[in-house]
């Protein structure tokens, strides 16, 4: 990278990556490899080898051994919180390199990348701490000559699918947690966001986790991604992506009933009243759609809003989209960058044609904006819009808006559950009453009041209804990856059965 100006440029030449195996970088050899472009550019930034099934096979076997000699599960809490302590260090060390690649690769905006880099320092320090904090309980109410145990045991080795509109932050959204419980795992990111995931395992080692601990394969969801949920050795499954591709998971983790963990898709709502400070709430729903250019699967995409102030809030947010500054990923002025890959572009293309089509009117956006280099689209918002459209009912992973106006409370919570998701939902009132009345009522995993996708480690993340099931992140995270046992010890001498 160019350290010689405030403004990063691409590399000159594409930086090779080889698969992580067993601690140590595997070089592409033979094997074909992946040429990921950079969104933002259109130049080409990393190399990513295409493992091949028997690849996948040896980082399940090492992580098997790792986890069955017990060179991380048998270490204490305090020990295993050392490691993570010192990965947060290290990544903290190397913000800047880990966020260069993450825009690179994403197009997602540099002060983002960098930002996001931060918090998953904050949350390998989280995890630490719970590491030591992990424990059971005991049962000492069942009489003289029994005492009973409940222990909580790493589940053993777990895969870990990651998507790429998140390729950093989702992965240390599981990692730091998956190793506090004491499993070990092989991880598959997304074929064109793979560089950071590498990267973590070479921090990993320097952290002093032992070899066979966190493994990386590379390649296509379909081949890869696929074999990796089949996998008969595998004990549990983590899958972030799309509701379709976590249905796909269902069927293939009946090979070992595998637990699963899956976060999929979501089409959340931001509910507006009236009477909540419309300046920051516009603020906040032009964030919940423009951050991370819309490729959120926690983004506002819905906006109910009451009917009285609708048209006037509507042009509020359009005014604040058109302000947000849109354009080179490097650049630290940047506030919405690329999209991520060509069939993600045109998908969402394909749908701001589409709410044309339906009779939608376009307040602001709407179209691809040519800046030279890469691929960008306009922060778009639709009113007009009614509840049978596609762009009201699909998840279109873009920075797209629908508007729907309502008159009453129980109107916006009927809007708002109007959906297969349930992933995550926004509420904006100065009314206490309304407030609680909506986060109780509307069906989602996390939820937001006169704010939007903010928070840290310490609460759970996860969804409702076809959004998926089990939770990542807080205490609960780490017990996801773990299982529970129950032990009785009987004291004193048995009375016997046969005299």
């Amino acid at each position: 990278m160019d350290q010689s100006s405030t403004r990063l440029l691409p590399p000159e030449t594409p930086r090779d990556f080889g698969f992580f195996l067993d601690g140590a970088y595997v070089p592409a050899g033979d094997r074909e490899v992946f040429l990921r472009n950079s969104p933002g550019h259109g130049t080409p930034v990393t190399r990513i080898p295409k493992c091949t099934t028997e690849d996948l096979d040896a980082t399940v076997a090492a992580a098997r051994a790792a986890f069955e000699d017990r060179r991380w599960s048998g270490l204490s809490g305090a020990d295993r919180a050392a490691v993570l302590l010192k990965t947060a260090d290290i990544l903290e060390a190397r913000t800047d390199e880990i966020a260069y690649w993450e825009t690179l690769e994403n197009g997602k905006p540099i002060s983002q990348s960098r930002g996001e880099v931060g918090g998953c320092v904050s949350i390998f320090r989280y995890a630490a701490g719970v590491a030591r904090t992990l424990h059971g309980d005991s049962f000492n109410n069942l009489g003289d000559k029994m005492f009973g145990l409940v222990t909580r045991e790493p589940i053993g080795v777990v895969g870990l699918i990651t998507p790429w509109n998140f390729p950093f932050l989702i992965l240390c959204e599981r990692v730091p947690f998956i190793l506090a419980s004491g499993c070990t795992m092989v991880t598959k990111p997304s074929e064109v966001t793979s560089a950071t995931t590498l990267i973590l395992g070479e921090i990993l080692k320097e952290a002093g986790l032992p070899d066979g601990c966190y493994n990386v394969v590379t390649g296509s969801g379909s081949t890869i991604g696929q074999a990796l949920t089949e996998h008969m050795d595998v004990d549990m499954l983590s899958f972030t992506g799309s509701t379709a591709v976590g249905r796909s998971c269902l069927q293939a983790a009946g090979s070992n009933f595998k637990k699963l963990g899956l976060e999929l898709g979501g089409k959340n709502p931001q509910i507006v009243f009236a009477d909540s400070d419309l300046e920051d709430a516009a603020d906040g729903v032009a964030f919940g759609i423009g951050f991370n250019t819309g490729q959120c699967c926690v983004s506002g995409a819905r906006l109910i809003v009451e009917a009285s102030i609708a048209d006037t809030f509507s042009e509020m947010v359009a005014a604040k989209l058109k302000n947000a500054r849109v354009g080179d990923p490097l650049d630290e002025a940047t506030q919405i960058g690329a999209i991520t890959t060509d069939a993600q572009n045109d998908t969402i293309l394909g749908y701001i044609a589409k709410g044309r089509e339906e009779g939608a009117k376009v307040v602001t956006g709407g179209a691809a904006l040519d800046i030279g280099q890469g691929q960008y689209i306009a922060p778009t918002v639709f009113s007009n819009v009614t509840p049978d459209m596609a762009i009201a009912r699909d998840e279109i992973f873009g920075p797209v808006l629908t508007v729907m106006p309502f008159e009453t409370l129980d109107e916006a919570i009927t809007i708002a559950n109007d959906t297969i998701y349930g992933l995550a939902a926004s509420v904006w009132t100065k009314n206490i009453d309304k407030a609680l009345t909506v986060t109780r009522r509307v069906r989602a995993g996390r939820f937001w009041v006169n704010t939007t996708l903010s928070g840290g480690p310490e609460l759970p993340i996860g969804g409702f209804k076809q959004s998926g099931w089990g939770r990542e992140a807080g205490v609960y995270g780490v017990e996801e990856y773990t299982q529970i046992k129950s032990v009785h010890i009987e004291l004193g001498k048995r009375d016997p059965w046969v005299e």
